[in-house]
Protein backbone atom coordinates (compact mmCIF):
# COMPACT_ATOMS: atom_id res chain seq x y z
CA UNK A 1 0.00 0.00 0.00
CA UNK A 2 1.68 3.48 -1.46
CA UNK A 3 1.29 6.73 1.03
CA UNK A 4 1.27 9.82 -1.50
CA UNK A 5 4.79 9.80 -2.73
CA UNK A 6 6.14 9.37 0.86
CA UNK A 7 6.69 5.60 0.42
CA UNK A 8 4.47 2.19 0.49
CA UNK A 9 4.47 -0.66 3.11
CA UNK A 10 4.64 -4.26 1.41
CA UNK A 11 2.68 -7.35 3.38
CA UNK A 12 3.49 -11.25 3.08
CA UNK A 13 0.92 -13.06 4.59
CA UNK A 14 -0.26 -16.84 5.19
CA UNK A 15 -3.48 -18.04 5.79
CA UNK A 16 -1.99 -21.46 7.81
CA UNK A 17 -4.58 -24.37 8.31
CA UNK A 18 -3.35 -27.52 10.55
CA UNK A 19 -5.65 -29.97 11.04
CA UNK A 20 -7.22 -29.97 14.99
CA UNK A 21 -5.91 -26.33 14.95
CA UNK A 22 -7.27 -22.76 14.53
CA UNK A 23 -6.44 -21.05 11.59
CA UNK A 24 -4.04 -18.68 11.67
CA UNK A 25 -2.00 -16.02 10.06
CA UNK A 26 1.50 -15.45 9.88
CA UNK A 27 2.45 -11.95 8.04
CA UNK A 28 5.72 -9.37 8.05
CA UNK A 29 5.73 -5.89 6.81
CA UNK A 30 8.24 -4.26 5.11
CA UNK A 31 7.85 -0.25 5.19
CA UNK A 32 10.04 1.36 2.43
CA UNK A 33 10.19 5.23 3.23
CA UNK A 34 12.31 6.17 -0.17
CA UNK A 35 15.80 6.16 1.20
CA UNK A 36 18.42 4.89 -0.63
CA UNK A 37 19.29 1.27 -0.57
CA UNK A 38 16.57 0.40 1.28
CA UNK A 39 14.44 -2.83 0.02
CA UNK A 40 11.32 -1.56 -1.78
CA UNK A 41 9.51 -4.82 -1.35
CA UNK A 42 10.13 -8.71 -0.30
CA UNK A 43 12.26 -10.42 -2.34
CA UNK A 44 13.63 -14.06 -1.62
CA UNK A 45 15.04 -13.23 1.98
CA UNK A 46 12.19 -11.96 3.02
CA UNK A 47 10.24 -14.56 2.14
CA UNK A 48 12.63 -17.22 3.35
CA UNK A 49 12.33 -15.95 6.40
CA UNK A 50 8.66 -15.85 6.81
CA UNK A 51 8.75 -19.88 5.65
CA UNK A 52 11.17 -20.34 8.47
CA UNK A 53 8.94 -18.70 11.26
CA UNK A 54 5.43 -20.30 10.06
CA UNK A 55 7.66 -23.49 9.87
CA UNK A 56 8.82 -22.95 13.48
CA UNK A 57 5.11 -21.72 14.66
CA UNK A 58 3.58 -24.44 12.97
CA UNK A 59 5.68 -27.21 14.20
CA UNK A 60 5.14 -29.51 11.04
CA UNK A 61 5.67 -29.54 7.69
CA UNK A 62 4.36 -26.98 5.48
CA UNK A 63 2.14 -27.34 1.99
CA UNK A 64 2.50 -24.09 0.56
CA UNK A 65 -0.12 -23.11 -2.42
CA UNK A 66 1.37 -19.90 -4.01
CA UNK A 67 0.46 -17.28 -6.64
CA UNK A 68 2.82 -16.30 -9.32
CA UNK A 69 4.48 -13.19 -7.97
CA UNK A 70 7.57 -13.44 -9.39
CA UNK A 71 9.84 -13.76 -6.39
CA UNK A 72 8.00 -16.53 -5.58
CA UNK A 73 9.33 -18.06 -9.12
CA UNK A 74 12.65 -17.00 -9.83
CA UNK A 75 15.76 -19.76 -9.95
CA UNK A 76 16.97 -18.77 -5.84
CA UNK A 77 13.95 -19.26 -4.24
CA UNK A 78 13.18 -22.52 -6.67
CA UNK A 79 16.60 -23.55 -5.62
CA UNK A 80 15.79 -22.86 -1.68
CA UNK A 81 12.72 -24.77 -1.81
CA UNK A 82 13.98 -27.88 -3.42
CA UNK A 83 16.80 -27.42 -0.65
CA UNK A 84 13.78 -27.41 2.03
CA UNK A 85 12.12 -30.97 0.94
CA UNK A 86 11.63 -31.92 4.19
CA UNK A 87 9.28 -29.92 5.03
CA UNK A 88 8.43 -27.68 2.47
CA UNK A 89 6.40 -28.74 -0.35
CA UNK A 90 5.26 -26.00 -2.67
CA UNK A 91 2.27 -25.78 -5.47
CA UNK A 92 1.28 -23.15 -7.47
CA UNK A 93 -2.06 -21.25 -8.17
CA UNK A 94 -2.99 -21.44 -11.88
CA UNK A 95 -1.72 -18.35 -13.49
CA UNK A 96 -4.54 -15.07 -12.92
CA UNK A 97 -6.44 -17.09 -10.95
CA UNK A 98 -6.71 -14.56 -7.30
CA UNK A 99 -10.22 -15.64 -6.76
CA UNK A 100 -8.03 -19.02 -5.41
CA UNK A 101 -5.86 -16.95 -3.49
CA UNK A 102 -7.66 -17.00 0.39
CA UNK A 103 -4.81 -14.00 0.81
CA UNK A 104 -7.45 -11.94 -1.46
CA UNK A 105 -9.87 -11.94 1.00
CA UNK A 106 -7.48 -10.67 3.74
CA UNK A 107 -5.72 -7.70 1.56
CA UNK A 108 -9.14 -6.55 0.29
CA UNK A 109 -10.52 -6.80 4.13
CA UNK A 110 -7.64 -4.97 5.29
CA UNK A 111 -8.50 -2.18 2.78
CA UNK A 112 -11.60 -1.56 3.80
CA UNK A 113 -10.52 -1.33 7.36
CA UNK A 114 -8.17 1.34 5.83
CA UNK A 115 -10.58 3.73 4.54
CA UNK A 116 -11.69 5.00 7.75
CA UNK A 117 -8.29 6.70 8.74
CA UNK A 118 -6.28 9.50 7.96
CA UNK A 119 -2.67 9.12 8.62
CA UNK A 120 -0.04 11.69 8.76
CA UNK A 121 2.60 9.11 7.32
CA UNK A 122 4.01 6.07 6.12
CA UNK A 123 5.37 5.04 9.80
CA UNK A 124 1.83 5.50 10.58
CA UNK A 125 0.15 3.78 7.97
CA UNK A 126 2.39 1.06 8.97
CA UNK A 127 1.02 0.96 12.87
CA UNK A 128 -2.49 0.81 10.94
CA UNK A 129 -1.81 -1.93 9.14
CA UNK A 130 -0.39 -3.90 11.64
CA UNK A 131 -2.83 -3.55 13.80
CA UNK A 132 -5.50 -4.61 11.09
CA UNK A 133 -3.38 -7.96 10.66
CA UNK A 134 -2.97 -8.32 14.46
CA UNK A 135 -7.17 -8.25 14.99
CA UNK A 136 -7.74 -10.46 11.88
CA UNK A 137 -5.12 -12.76 13.84
CA UNK A 138 -7.73 -13.25 16.87
CA UNK A 139 -10.23 -13.91 14.40
CA UNK A 140 -10.00 -17.59 12.78
CA UNK A 141 -13.41 -17.78 11.89
CA UNK A 142 -12.71 -15.12 9.54
CA UNK A 143 -9.84 -16.40 8.92
CA UNK A 144 -12.16 -19.35 7.39
CA UNK A 145 -14.08 -17.06 5.47
CA UNK A 146 -11.32 -16.00 3.46
CA UNK A 147 -10.70 -20.11 2.69
CA UNK A 148 -14.41 -20.56 2.00
CA UNK A 149 -14.44 -17.91 -0.30
CA UNK A 150 -12.34 -19.35 -2.62
CA UNK A 151 -14.39 -22.50 -3.12
CA UNK A 152 -10.98 -24.37 -1.78
CA UNK A 153 -12.15 -27.51 0.20
CA UNK A 154 -10.45 -28.11 3.20
CA UNK A 155 -10.01 -31.96 4.21
CA UNK A 156 -8.07 -34.53 6.27
CA UNK A 157 -5.74 -36.76 4.75
CA UNK A 158 -7.17 -40.35 4.84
Amino acid sequence: MSYGGQGRVSIAGLVCVKPGMRTRLIYRTLTYHRRKGEPKGFGVEQFKALLHAAHAQLGGPISLVWDSLPEHLCARMRDWITEQEDWLVVYRFPAYAPELNPAEGLWANLRGTLLNFAVRGIDQLTVLIRHGLKRMQYQPGLLDGFIAETGLVLFDPP
